[in-house]
């Protein structure tokens, strides 16, 4: 019971953190969500700063997976322009990263919080655009090394690649709580991007 309790207080904190910021939400509102007591919270976190540290600490978990996850799919996958490979690719980072409703409602929050604590700024900055910038440029120094694309520089094509991909999940799943309309909408955009871009990869 006591797990579930821990649990539900996370859930519903995250919830509320998402959709108003960290300072717009008290204690007293995450249990009213909950329906428990004030000294309920307590027993399970110090403050609400406990409960915002153990959400991004569990992000940061999930997400250090994610890339591991790419990053190990990336030598036996890439060695074709088949659409599997990107596939894969696509599936975790879109729909395991961008549009998890956990990683989903975490990034909207540091999006919020960015602008007033410079240590989720730094959060925000790595997961949003080194971690990604970082794989793609792997990405793409993998394809030129096996032929699969013409050699270029491989900082500047994860830039024009990722760039797109960041302005549609902008539009689309940062904005607010997400739809399957919403999702829809960021994967015709992302998907028409990235085989437009290979496209003109292979002409070049």
């Amino acid at each position: 019971m006591m797990g579930d309790t821990k649990k539900k207080i996370l859930e519903i904190s995250l919830d509320l953190f998402s959709q108003k910021g960290f300072s717009a939400v008290s204690i007293r509102d995450i249990c009213a969500q909950v329906m428990i007591k004030e000294s309920s919270v307590y027993y399970h976190f110090k403050n609400k700063q406990a409960i915002f540290d153990e959400l991004l600490y569990r992000f940061e978990q999930v997400a250090t997976e994610m890339m591991i996850r790419l990053e190990q799919s990336l030598p036996a996958q890439s060695c074709s322009m088949e659409k599997p490979f990107y596939q894969t690719v696509c599936d975790t980072f879109f729909e395991s990263y961008f549009m998890d409703d956990f990683c989903n409602k975490i990034m909207r929050l540091l999006l919020i919080e960015q602008f007033s604590n410079s240590e989720v700024k730094k959060i925000y900055d790595r997961w949003m655009f080194v971690e990604p910038l970082k794989f793609q440029n792997q990405v793409f120094c993998t394809l030129m090394g096996i032929g699969i694309i013409p050699n270029s520089d491989s900082e500047y094509l994860a830039v024009k690649y990722y760039a797109p991909i960041y302005f549609f999940a902008q539009r689309w799943l940062f904005c607010g709580e997400l739809s399957e309309e919403q999702k829809n909408s960021f994967r015709n955009a992302a998907y028409h991007h990235i085989e437009k871009f290979f496209t003109e990869m292979e002409v070049a």
